[in-house]
């Protein structure tokens, strides 16, 4: 295997127990297991990979779901691993926690563009280079969530490799003085990697935690609410959308910038 496409080609399969045949043109990812249970129970259709690193289910309309595991060199490697099937489209169904007052638990953020804070984007673009999203596939979205009366947000996403950071004043106080909206462990990481891998890309995140307060620190009691609650909307929200464009068979073009 001498080239980053024979062994994306040998490792989709082996990560995920899907052949490459059954990913369809459009791509939901996630790093939730029970939104790929709620995708396979609603289309009555099986989970692949049970027993790999990472779970894939395609519905009977092509629409493909996998759960890739948590954080960004998780996400690096999904979007590595998909230019074996050269997807059309890519969205990230995430959580994340909201920095900005005018964030609430539930609310929808559609990132305009993520910080990048995590590292692990370094290893395919500069420092330099923005983390943006699809303008085109965004606006699927955007216009979804007006479909559905959604009040959501715009602006830009903190993305960190940092877990357990919620303590830390002296951190806490850099995430108000650069103003992003909310943060996230893997929406830049997306970005840059679908930039590079010529993969169109989007995000839509939903704010389950207000963390920059003790009281609003995500728990297991306040994220089982945060999925009873908005879990099923978030889901199906990120399926039509990436129906609608499978159907409508309209291009969201790799431009370089």
């Amino acid at each position: 295997m001498k080239t980053k496409l024979d062994i994306a080609k040998n490792w989709l399969p082996r990560y995920t127990g899907m052949e490459i045949g059954e990913f369809g043109d459009y791509i939901l990812i996630t790093n939730f297991r029970n939104y790929l249970e709620q995708f396979s129970a609603q289309f009555n259709c099986p989970i692949k990979g049970q027993d790999r690193p990472m779970q894939a289910v395609t519905n009977q309309d092509g629409l493909t779901m996998i759960n890739y595991g948590m954080g960004s060199p998780n996400a690096a490697t999904i979007m590595d691993l998909l230019t074996a099937r050269d997807p059309k489209g890519v969205l990230f169904l995430g959580k994340c926690g909201g920095l900005h007052h005018s964030t609430e638990i539930g609310h929808f953020v559609l990132p305009i563009a993520a910080i990048r804070g995590e590292g692990t984007s370094n290893d395919y673009l500069p420092a330099e280079v923005p983390a943006l999203p699809s303008f085109k596939l965004h606006k699927f979205v955007s216009d979804k969530l007006i479909e559905y009366n959604q009040d959501y947000r715009t602006g830009v996403v903190y993305t960190t490799n940092r877990r357990v950071w919620e303590w830390d004043q002296d951190f806490k106080e850099y995430l108000r003085k650069i103003g992003a909206i909310s943060i996230d462990m893997e929406t830049a990481t997306v970005f840059i990697t679908g930039y590079a891998n010529h993969i169109p890309r989007g995000a839509l995140l939903l704010v389950s935690d207000l963390p920059m307060t003790p009281q609003g620190v995500k728990t297991q009691e306040s994220d089982l609410k945060v999925n009873k609650n908005f879990m099923e909307l978030h889901l199906q929200i990120g399926i039509e959308s990436m129906t609608e464009i499978g159907r409508k068979g309209e291009q969201i073009k790799h431009f370089v910038y």
